[in-house]
């Protein structure tokens, strides 16, 4: 499982993250508190509070691809 921290601060981050996650043959779960939602389903996203950072969970080996392709969204 590969982990990191995004932040999505406009509706066009969501869906432009959705789009790429919807890609991926694996799952990927978004987590905020006590929260977990599936990082392909926009109005899961949208339940969250976007304002905060948000825990990215990817139920892979090897999710390096899909990483490069959300590096915008990745909090360092």
């Amino acid at each position: 499982m590969n982990k990191a921290t995004i932040m999505l601060a406009t509706i066009n981050d969501v869906k432009n993250f959705v789009s790429e996650a919807t890609q991926c043959e694996y799952d990927v779960d978004l987590l905020s508190g006590r929260y977990a939602v599936d990082a392909k389903s926009i109005m899961g996203i949208f339940s969250l509070d976007l304002s905060k950072e948000i825990k990215l969970e990817a139920h892979t080996e090897d999710a390096s691809e899909f990483f490069e392709r959300i590096k915008q969204y990745i909090v360092e």
